[in-house]
């Protein structure tokens, strides 16, 4: 049993749940991404990744989703309360680690 794990619950695995989100969610722009909130009936927020493949190889886009999703899983309080959230990464988006994931969502937060 996966003791700090991030259970499955906790993200968006289905192709109508990332819709609703693009849908009817509301954007929040950063650099060389992007925020899709969608407010949910849900005590804990669920996230959902998007990498275009234009951002590199498989490698690249994988190591970007893992990070992303470490990011989510430890530092639930720099995103979004009770939403189901889509992260999607544009091609412009540079990535070192995941204190950029954690800055950049940090500061997208407290614009608006």
């Amino acid at each position: 049993m996966k003791q700090y794990g991030l259970p499955k619950s906790c993200l968006l695995r289905k192709t109508w749940q990332f819709n609703q989100v693009y849908r009817c969610g509301r954007r929040l722009r950063g650099n060389g991404f992007a925020l899709i909130c969608l407010t949910a009936d849900q005590p804990e927020s669920r996230l959902g990744i998007s990498v275009h493949r234009k951002v590199g190889n498989a490698v690249r886009r994988n190591r970007i989703k893992r990070i992303v999703r470490e990011t989510f899983r430890l530092h639930r309080d720099i995103f979004p309360r009770s939403s189901d959230i889509v992260f999607t990464v544009r091609p412009e988006f540079s990535l070192h680690g995941m204190r950029d994931v954690r800055d950049a969502v940090t500061k997208l937060s407290g614009q608006n």
